[in-house]
């Protein structure tokens, strides 16, 4: 099993969703993020005044996978949420050793259905 983290653009997630959808992976949780990095943040006007923001928003996607389906989920990720622009985001995949649903108490794989 892994476990894939992806950091996003915010305006992208619907077309993120439809990809994973159509890959067979209809779940994930989403986490409203800052990030900071090469994208170095934006000046904005606030009632005359200038300032920095240099944490940008950004989506963090979670999702638990079985090992077979990680090449067409990271293939849909990268396809979809690519605009070309510094800040597109990131993808991190991690070995997840045990998964449970905590209210029928399966493991591993069947947890993830």
């Amino acid at each position: 099993m892994k476990l894939v983290t992806a950091i996003i653009k915010p305006f992208k997630l619907d077309d993120v969703r439809a990809a994973l959808t159509a890959v067979g992976v209809p779940h994930m949780t989403v986490t409203e993020v800052q990030g900071y990095g090469r994208q170095k943040g934006r000046s904005s006007l606030y009632r005359g005044a200038e300032y920095a923001v240099e944490f940008l928003p950004k989506l963090k996607l979670e999702l638990a996978l079985r090992d077979e389906v990680l090449e067409q989920v990271l293939d849909a990720i990268l396809d979809s949420a690519h605009t070309g622009d510094v800040g597109d985001g990131k993808v991190f995949v991690v070995d997840l050793e045990q998964a449970i649903r905590i209210r029928t108490r399966e493991t591993e794989t069947d947890a993830l259905r």
